[in-house]
């Protein structure tokens, strides 16, 4: 079983909009979020969506699920108090709604994934999953562009190849199994400041599988973002309308 979890939480302060958080911002008549739903709704190897979602906006989302016929969400949570408890809470539903269908954690794969990220691909979806059919996990990375700089403790500067350097985006993909199994006991443990998932699996010794995404896999949180993507969307509704 394949289960995208959904993170849509988040204030919106950054893009100025603190009536309406970013990702709920309207584009051409659909919020951004509904453009990320979208692409998993419609790819055939994803079973269920799972989405953390901003409490008082969940009417909201659940309005809008129907208006745009999103059907393959199964449950809507509110989000915790931050992305690593929001995430955390989206693997609990996950494995509740996978439980439910007498599917195993060993046999679900989940696909976590940011709402304001909805420049992905159905191959970038389908590389996933394939991924941690082979490896048990998969970070979606583009290649490092600029010089990375790496600040050591003693303010040593340590610079990587740019040829080995790559930058980690989503959907950050595991086996339900493992992924929930570290978010336990980083809570055992009292961490709780894990940037993302792949850095929590890394910190306690998870092989890390890799595929190269698409490059403008960008996270919606700066006007300048929000511009990308209004390009974007409609490079892509050219592209179908004139065969591209």
């Amino acid at each position: 079983m394949n289960i995208a979890v959904i993170f849509a939480g988040g204030s919106g302060l950054r893009m100025h909009t603190k009536s309406r958080p970013k990702q709920f911002l309207d584009l051409n008549g659909k919020p951004i979020i509904i453009y990320t739903l979208e692409l998993f709704d419609n790819h055939t190897d994803i079973d269920a969506i799972v989405v953390a979602c901003i409490e008082s906006w969940i009417p909201f989302l659940e309005k809008q699920l129907r208006k745009f016929e999103i059907n393959k969400v199964v449950k809507i949570i509110p989000g915790g108090k931050s992305g690593q408890e929001s995430i955390y809470k989206g693997l609990c539903a996950a494995e509740e709604y996978a439980q439910s269908k007498g599917v195993s954690n060993e046999e679900t794969t989940v696909l976590i994934h940011d709402g304001v990220r909805p420049l992905i691909t159905e191959k970038t979806i389908t590389d996933n999953i394939k991924k941690v059919e082979e490896v048990g996990s998969c970070i979606t990375c583009i290649p490092a562009t600029e010089t990375l700089i790496v600040k050591q403790a003693d303010d040593a500067l340590e610079i990587p190849s740019r040829a080995d350097s790559f930058i980690a985006r989503a959907p950050q993909s595991f086996r339900l199994v493992d992924i929930i199994t570290a978010h336990r006991r980083s809570l055992a443990e009292g961490k709780a400041d894990f940037i993302d998932s792949c850095t929590m699996m890394s910190h306690y010794g998870y092989k890390l599988g890799t595929i190269i995404g698409p490059m403008e896999n960008i996270k919606i949180t700066t006007p300048t973002d929000f511009f990308v993507l209004r390009a974007m969307v409609k490079v892509h509704e050219d592209q179908q309308i004139f065969g591209l």
